[in-house]
């Protein structure tokens, strides 16, 4: 029997693949080795049985080998990347976090492509404000000590995915690629923030970010079903270190952070999205989008700075917040 043959046999009655035997389905999916009407009955039997956490690693790490990886990166970086699908059609948080991080220090190799569940896609908001949306693996290092932030636009890295990308659009259907972005960064962060869709992808995805060897970690889903911290109520979260895991629920309240509501952070399209954008980074627009900066920000803070606290971290974003720290600091990018 052949091992792609194997794998959907294993699938079909429900049984995880093992390492080994996902590694190989993976790679000869990824190098076209599998047949096309395989890769569908792969991805559709992953879905189906439900991925295990050692599946996704498999898909990562064998991706990771096709990618066009950013070499020569040293010292602690940090992505805000998250899995989109929560359909909330939210502002553009996870990258007004990288901004302000960039602007507080800290190196940020954001990752992302355009926009699917959102009004605004992280490239596209960045490509927006006048950073380079296509920067080669070579130019990543130098533009990250120009700006202590690179943006990595997915499709430039993945040249593997061009070949799966038409079966996925036949299936229709979200599979485990769509978990899978944020854990593809080619530039290997040190440090992530990763929200995630449901409360029950969260346990699931931090054990990956363990077994794909993150230093430290936190894997989120927020109150309204967001895949970020939000001030709408507790969040679902699991803290990664060193291989470590330790699920907790966060309650904005005990933050410092009011309650608003999930319509307060709502963008109804690209140039709406890029116009609020531009407000948050200069500490300008509506509370819940600057405290739902805050919360996230100050999550990512107290995964970079050894010794500080969540509710610190919270408070520091604040404080940045209130000055605008990320357009003042990027004022020579911005497009006018």
């Amino acid at each position: 029997m052949e091992k792609h043959v194997e794998c959907l046999e294993l699938l079909a009655i429900g049984k995880n693949l093992p390492p080994d035997l996902a590694t190989y389905a993976f790679r000869a999916m990824y190098t076209g080795e599998m047949p096309a009407s395989c890769v569908g009955a792969f991805l559709m039997g992953l879905k189906t049985k439900g991925e295990a956490a050692v599946e996704i690693a498999a898909g990562v790490t064998t991706a990771l080998e096709q990618a066009r990886l950013v070499e020569g990166l040293t010292g602690p970086r940090i992505d805000t990347c998250g899995t989109g699908g929560d359909n909330t059609c939210s502002f553009n948080c996870s990258t007004a976090v990288a901004l302000y991080l960039a602007a507080m220090g800290h190196k940020v190799v954001k990752h992302g492509n355009r926009a699917v569940s959102s009004a605004c896609g992280s490239a596209d908001a960045v490509e927006s404000l006048g950073f380079p949306l296509v920067v080669e693996p070579d130019a990543v290092a130098a533009e990250l000590d120009k700006h202590n932030f690179v943006f990595l636009f997915a499709p430039n890295y993945h040249p593997a995915f061009k070949r799966i990308g038409p079966i996925r659009k036949e299936l229709g259907a979200r599979t485990l690629f769509n978990l899978m972005g944020p854990l593809l960064n080619p530039a290997r962060p040190t440090h992530q923030i990763l929200g995630v869709p449901t409360s029950r992808h969260v346990p699931l995805m931090a054990e990956v970010l363990a077994l794909t060897g993150l230093s430290r970690g936190v894997v989120v889903h927020g109150a309204g079903g967001f895949d970020e911290l939000t001030p709408f109520g507790p969040a679902d979260v699991c803290w990664v270190k060193d291989g470590w895991l330790k699920k907790e629920r966060i309650d904005p309240a005990t933050l410092g952070v009011s309650e608003s509501k999930l319509g307060d952070v709502v963008v109804s399209g690209r140039d709406e999205a890029v116009a609020v954008l531009q407000g948050v980074l200069s500490g300008k627009g509506p509370q819940a989008m600057l405290d739902m900066v805050a919360l996230n920000l100050g999550c990512a803070l107290h995964l970079l700075e050894d010794g500080l606290t969540l509710r610190q971290g919270v408070d520091k974003a604040k404080d940045a917040i209130a000055q605008g720290a990320a357009a003042a600091f990027f004022k020579d990018v911005f497009h006018a």
